[in-house]
């Protein structure tokens, strides 16, 4: 039985990972920043995803 909410950990590997000199993304420093935004980003990924609940449509 899975648990009702699950609780996300904080992205360690991510934050690890960010782009030190990158002219397209900027380096943040606060972690507890970091996991808000990279959470925002991931239900925006989640919201764009294409989900097909009533499976393959036959034509």
């Amino acid at each position: 039985m899975s648990p009702k909410h699950t609780k996300i950990k904080f992205p360690l590997w991510q934050y690890l990972n960010q782009p030190l000199f990158s002219c397209h993304s900027k380096f943040i420093w606060n972690p507890r920043h970091f996991a808000t935004l990279w959470r925002i980003q991931l239900l925006e990924r989640c919201w764009t995803k294409e989900c097909d609940a009533k499976g393959p449509q036959q034509s």
